[in-house]
């Protein structure tokens, strides 16, 4: 994910959707002392560790 960079509509749903996950029960991928999903998943996504991609259309 370092060579991508998404926009920060990518970024939102990204860790929106991560939060979801950890909300019911998908295990953390950081160490952390938050215990807020969203806190959490933004953690995550900026430690880099998060396994998602984004699909952009063609233009």
């Amino acid at each position: 994910m370092a060579s991508q960079r998404y926009n920060r509509y990518e970024k939102a749903r990204i860790i929106g959707a991560r939060a979801l996950q950890i909300a019911y029960g998908a295990p953390v991928l950081v160490r952390t002392e938050s215990t807020e999903p969203i806190l959490i998943a933004a953690e995550e996504y900026d430690a880099d560790v998060l396994p998602f991609t984004v699909k952009r259309g063609e233009r």
